[in-house]
């Protein structure tokens, strides 16, 4: 594209550097950014309130054209929550995880990589689908565990560092900085789970890693159900939100999408089974153990156990799962 085309300008420029700067962008913020950037390009004064959705696709569609060739793309999800509509610059075609390893050391990767197996394995079982993790329960997988390594996709493996891992101090650091990237969120309850950019760009992984079905500890049918389920009314991932009552079903509706889906259902029933939909089956943090949620947890040991202590942690969990 030309340098002087009208379709790609100096405030197209400004735009897209100011939105790299943030990594996430909602309209109303926006739209005080893109009132700036007119009133300097146009030479005449434009108030936030001037600017319309329609300038603001204008923008996030000449600036996609213009990133395409560097596997970039700016997308769009909602907020599982507020119902926000939430614009990210997410990477297209490499492994994200390939990514955080451009500014990341390897033992944080490897945190990283185990945080998110707690989230979506050890807090993610038939009965409770948390999909989320407190600070405590994060910082105790500062260390490697001595179970088997996995791999990536590539075959790279994520603990392919000196294998030392983090000191616990250096582990609550990274949380923090995974929350200031953008990439997790942290609730008022404390709980740490992805956030819609995460989604968005680790959408393709999360299913490849954690729907594997060749696992050999997958006996009970129950058990083969996806980790990773889709919204029946949106198809995006459901890591907040609402669960069929029937335990075998994997129908998941996020909280701002049952109202809509249900009323054009004209019943409140599960659309797969059939099942009375309770809306008080729930996924996400309110699916937590209710010893959980108060912060009731094993201690003691040295540091050198407290990845394994809490890779057990949730056993009685499972248990129960396992009794019916």
């Amino acid at each position: 594209m030309p340098e002087n085309d009208e379709q790609w300008n100096d405030g197209h420029r400004a735009f897209l550097q100011a939105f790299m700067a943030r990594s996430t962008l909602t309209f109303e913020e926006a739209k005080p950014l893109l009132a700036a950037i007119l009133t300097a390009y146009e030479k005449k004064e434009n108030l936030p309130e001037d600017i319309t959705d329609a300038d603001f696709n204008s923008f996030i569609s000449a600036a996609n054209t213009r990133i395409s060739p560097f596997d970039l793309e700016i997308r769009s999800t909602f907020h599982q929550q507020s119902r926000n509509r939430i614009y990210a610059l997410v990477n297209s075609t490499s492994d994200p995880i390939i990514q955080l390893a451009t500014v990341h050391t390897a033992d944080e990767i490897s945190f990283l990589k185990r945080v998110l197996d707690a989230m979506f394995e050890t807090y993610n079982t038939p009965r409770h689908e948390v999909m989320a993790i407190t600070s405590m329960q994060a910082v105790r997988l500062h260390k490697p565990p001595d179970s088997e390594r996995r791999e990536t996709q590539n075959g790279i493996e994520t603990q392919g560092s000196a294998g030392q891992g983090l000191k616990m101090v250096e582990a609550e650091r990274m949380l923090k900085t995974l929350v200031d990237e953008g990439w997790f969120e942290k609730s008022k309850k404390g709980y740490y789970g992805l956030s819609p950019r995460a989604l968005m760009e680790l959408r393709g992984w999360l299913i490849e890693t954690y729907n594997d079905f060749d696992d050999e500890d997958d006996e009970a049918d129950e058990e083969r159900i996806p980790r990773i389920k889709q919204c029946a009314a949106c198809k995006e991932i459901v890591t907040m939100g609402q669960r069929c009552a029937k335990g075998s079903c994997p129908c998941r509706l996020h909280d701002i999408c049952t109202q809509n889906f249900f009323r054009m259902q004209r019943s409140r029933d599960c659309p797969l089974c059939k099942t009375e939909w309770t809306g008080s089956d729930y996924v996400g943090e309110r699916a937590a153990p209710k010893a959980s949620q108060q912060g009731r947890r094993r201690t003691g040991g040295s540091n050198a156990n407290t990845s394994r202590v809490t890779a057990e942690e949730p056993s009685h969990i499972q248990e129960s799962d396992n009794g019916g």
